[in-house]
């Protein structure tokens, strides 16, 4: 009898359990290269010249749900309208491509799209700048379909501290309090990504429902203000939540870290915003890369990460959100979309069994968002809309 390797068993496990995958940048990659021309990058078709994804790549990689990110960037003087553009990105995809991907908006319609063999689509907001400081903004984006917001991006906002900004509130101030229990009352996940520690550890206190981090990794394996400290992944069972590991090798691997600062700040004195990945500043990165080579990140370094969130969080809130499309650099093993397999081998490898990976690629997601599905429900029976605004409880 022919012997299965772990790779094989890997894309058999995928079959049964694919990837719900918590972020991919897709719309925004759109945006940049060819401003929605779907036509000029026709997902139907190979795209890997351009793009980290593609739809033939999605299913060799085994993914049964991608959660797309509608992320626009802070600095944007009309980051609302914007968002809403990104938000029609998604829902022509969905429509283009209806025999791939399904339109999914509750944890019912990931099983169901699971069952047709197709890629369930969410979407996820990627900063709280996207709402403007408007409640009614953020049960709009809701009602859009947009099921988790990132409370923060690179930058703060008026209510909260990012990771990567100087503190502002201290973490989140008594309207970002607000924001989150409007949340929980929409049903719409938490995303605690790119926030402050301290802002973590407010949403945690605040949050009624399952929190998640669609994109991070363990900052105890790689000390970046952008991963997870222990104390907060200790305090995931107790809520329900999950963190979901990212692949950006700036934020998984050490030695990427002081490298990457000083490709950013080649970036920026060519004009460039350190995260652009346009043709034109793409063949920036490339001729830093040449001067100076990037330290690689492989497969193992990703599960690294996941070795140590399993053990810190347990393996009941721990998930996988690549990030693809919106990273200039990615693993070996892990270019693109098709490459999760190739993780999925590398932790049968190190002896996680059937039913961990299981949990892992599918069934905690799903869990998570029909769990703030049901506190939404709870709450939307006894609490009304809020109509506060952050000049009455922040003066």
């Amino acid at each position: 009898m022919r012997a299965v390797g772990p790779l094989e068993t890997a894309r058999e496990l995928l079959r049964e359990f694919p990837v719900v995958d918590g972020h991919n940048d897709l719309p925004w990659a759109l945006r940049e290269q060819v401003r929605y021309d779907l036509d000029a990058r026709d997902i139907a078709t190979d795209q890997s010249a351009h793009l980290h994804t593609d739809l033939a790549r999605l299913r060799a990689g085994g993914v049964g749900a991608q959660y797309w990110s509608v992320y626009v960037r802070s600095d944007l003087p009309d980051a609302v309208p914007a968002t809403l553009e990104q938000i029609d990105c998604v829902r022509q995809l969905i429509a283009r491509y209806p025999q791939t991907l399904a339109p999914a908006l509750t944890a019912a319609d990931m099983e169901a799209a699971r069952s047709q063999g197709r890629i369930a689509s969410l979407m996820g907001a990627e900063g709280g700048h996207s709402i403007a400081n408007s409640l009614a903004t953020l049960r709009a984006l809701y009602a859009l379909g947009v099921r988790y917001m990132t409370l923060t991006h690179n930058d703060n906002v008026d209510w909260a501290d990012s990771a990567t900004d100087d503190p502002g509130v201290g973490g989140l101030s008594a309207f970002g309090r607000a924001v989150v229990r409007e949340m929980n009352r929409e049903g719409m996940l938490v995303d605690l990504s790119h926030v402050a520690a301290t802002t973590m550890r407010d949403a945690l206190d605040a949050s009624e429902a399952p929190v998640i981090f669609s994109h991070s990794s363990s900052r105890a394996v790689c000390d970046h203000p952008r991963n997870i400290p222990d104390d907060i992944l200790e305090r995931l069972p107790s809520n329900d939540g999950m963190a979901m590991v990212t692949f950006v090798p700036k934020f998984v691997l050490q030695a990427a870290v002081d490298w990457t600062a000083a490709a950013d700040e080649n970036m920026r004195e060519h004009g460039f915003h350190h995260l652009a990945t346009t043709p034109e500043a793409m063949k920036v990165h490339r001729a830093f890369e040449e001067r100076t080579p990037r330290p690689v990140a492989t497969v193992s370094t990703v599960a690294d990460h996941l070795d140590h969130m399993r053990e810190v969080a347990g393996v009941d809130h721990i998930g996988i959100g690549g990030d693809y499309d919106g990273t200039a650099f990615t693993p070996d093993g892990l270019s693109d979309v098709s490459g999760y397999p190739n993780l999925i081998a590398e932790l049968l490898d190190r002896g996680w069994s059937k039913p961990d990976l299981a949990k892992l690629t599918w069934q905690n997601a799903v869990r998570v968002l029909g769990a703030a599905e049901d506190v939404a429900r709870g709450l939307q029976a006894t609490r009304a809309p809020s109509n506060a605004t952050i000049e009455s409880l922040d003066g």
